[in-house]
């Protein structure tokens, strides 16, 4: 569970670095407020990278079994809001994308180096899942993470009919 990763100096096990950034929305999203709430699903991408056109719209679908009141899933833009929104648009994107401002102040924090990468930050702010590219096993990790924490039966994540890879690199 990422801790294989040595794309990223963020692994599983070590406490993530805070960050607030704004949404397209213009609110402001406080990765310790979040935590207050309980864990943060966290993807870091670019509008052009095709592995993220790939893996969006299965963390929409996380977003929608597993997304409430105190589980935040959040894609964190290294591109502007313009071309953020189309994306949200054409991949079907409903939860909350915010902005890393100029020079990827959060991404640079987290030591990116590729997208997308997604971190399972529990609310202790320890990084659960540290994943970088599509991994198969690592969504059902998060997926099950959160159906634990919500008590809740876990759902097939993928579906039986669903041709899906295990990987795919950033």
């Amino acid at each position: 569970m990422g801790s294989q990763d040595q794309m990223t100096h963020i692994i599983a096990g070590n406490i993530a670095p805070g960050f607030v950034l704004k949404s397209l929305d213009h609110q402001e999203y406080s990765l310790h407020n979040l935590m207050e709430r309980g864990p943060v699903v966290a993807a870091f991408f670019k509008v052009s990278c095709p592995v993220c056109q790939f893996t969006f719209p299965f963390l929409e679908r996380l977003y929608k079994l597993y997304g409430s009141g105190d589980v935040s899933v959040l894609g964190i833009s290294q591109d502007d809001a313009r071309a953020t929104k189309n994306f949200a648009s054409e991949y079907g994107v409903t939860f909350s994308l915010l902005m890393d401002e100029d020079g990827y102040p959060v991404s640079n924090a987290y030591g990116l180096t590729n997208v997308p990468t997604i971190f399972l930050i529990d609310a202790d702010g320890k990084v659960k899942v540290s994943s970088m590219g599509f991994d198969k096993k690592d969504l059902e990790t998060i997926a099950h993470e959160l159906a634990e924490r919500r008590k809740m039966a876990l759902t097939p994540f993928f579906r039986p009919d669903e041709v899906v890879p295990a990987n795919k690199p950033g």
